[in-house]
């Protein structure tokens, strides 16, 4: 859920975490109009609606339709867990797209 800006309170699925420059890429949030220029592949040109990324810091995780702030929790095997701080349910879809983005660089 978007958390500040011209698009509070939009909600949307995480498509890409850009943790080198702290970005997310939320589907059909923050949408941007490209004009792009005539080339031999496109003579025509053409006008493309697209997402833009968000800064981190805008965005906030929903669980059960509200939006969460995240803590950490270390279980007993010594693993770090993202947790959703008032309900400590477990953040797992965070888990995945995070270390999805560290492994990009």
């Amino acid at each position: 859920m978007v958390t500040s800006g011209d698009h509070k309170g939009a909600m949307g699925e995480v498509m890409l975490v850009d943790t080198k420059h702290d970005r997310v890429l939320i589907k059909g949030v923050n949408l941007v109009t490209k004009h792009m220029k005539p080339t031999r592949a496109n003579p025509q040109g053409s006008i493309i609606t697209k997402e833009a990324p968000l800064h981190i810091s805008k965005v906030s995780p929903v669980v059960d339709g509200k939006p969460v702030r995240v803590g950490f929790r270390t279980e007993k095997d010594g693993t770090k867990v993202r947790i959703a701080r008032h309900k400590g349910k477990e953040v797992s879809v965070l888990n995945k797209l995070f270390e999805a983005g560290k492994k990009k660089k």
